[in-house]
């Protein structure tokens, strides 16, 4: 993990952190995530993210599997 404070949401009567830990892969594991395709992926969960309201805390993309914390 690593070193983000927690910082806590809130509306009119609950306060929250809510956290989701994603994990994803290519069919059977293959290393298609490389030659600009990584750099690709990232602009497109990033515009994502900004069209539904979600913050990345953290994201990496490996030639085999995604991490995104959200």
């Amino acid at each position: 993990m690593s070193d983000y404070t927690i910082k806590y949401k809130s509306n009119l009567n609950v306060v929250y952190s809510c956290k989701y830990h994603v994990i994803w892969c290519p069919k059977y594991r293959r290393s298609v995530l490389v030659k600009g395709v990584d750099v690709r992926l990232k602009e497109i969960i990033q515009d994502v993210a900004t069209e539904y309201k979600c913050e990345i805390l953290e994201l990496e993309v490996m030639p085999d599997h995604v991490h995104l914390h959200l």
